[in-house]
């Protein structure tokens, strides 16, 4: 245990629950996410489990927020890697598009599950105004002269939408990259 986990360990004992229950939801999906299956898989007692997560809606919110912070680390480090003179736009399609992908869930338990955290609105501290910062950070230099939180907002709704409309079957499969395309490059390009 380290220092930083305290006497007893607890933060440390929170990530393991977190993470054990991400791995249930994205193989067996959220139903199988239950405490007693936790407590077994962790080690943790079923009844400490329940005192940190009291109810299931509390277990995903957890689930949301570290998704929202590997978000945040995944569309930083792409549009680091971004050689496209400061815009890191095509980047963060990507890499948004392949967490979603990836991880749906997660992704359905950050934005589908728990509108109490927010991305755009009013985003606040923390992991969710990280990941809308980094969408931020990719669009401004195509701001030109717009309001870039609310071309943020546009890019965000662009992609969100983009990946459940996917994921639902309701839009041409043979047109997935066409349409990446145009959030790229068209839709969100300067006036």
């Amino acid at each position: 245990m380290s220092p930083a986990d305290g006497a007893d360990g607890e933060p440390a004992e929170r990530e393991r629950v977190v993470l054990a229950a991400r791995e249930l939801a994205e193989a067996e999906g959220w139903a199988a996410a239950t405490h007693r299956r936790l407590a077994e898989r962790t080690g943790v007692d079923i009844e400490a489990l329940y005192r940190r997560f009291p109810d299931p809606a509390a277990l995903m919110s957890a689930v949301a927020v570290r998704g929202f912070a590997d978000l945040a680390a995944t569309l930083a480090a792409a549009r680091g890697a971004a050689s496209d003179d400061g815009c890191g736009w095509p980047a963060v399609v990507a890499a948004y598009l392949d967490f979603a992908y990836a991880s749906p869930e997660v992704y359905d338990a950050m934005l589908a599950h728990t509108s109490d955290l927010t991305l755009g609105r009013d985003p606040g501290p923390g992991a969710p105004g990280a990941a809308f910062a980094e969408l931020r950070a990719a669009l401004a230099p195509l701001a030109a002269g717009r309001d870039p939180d609310t071309l943020a907002e546009v890019g965000w709704a662009l992609l969100h939408g983009t990946v459940m409309l996917t994921r639902g079957g309701r839009l041409r499969p043979d047109r997935q990259e066409q349409r990446e395309e145009l959030i790229v490059a068209r839709l969100l390009a300067g006036p």
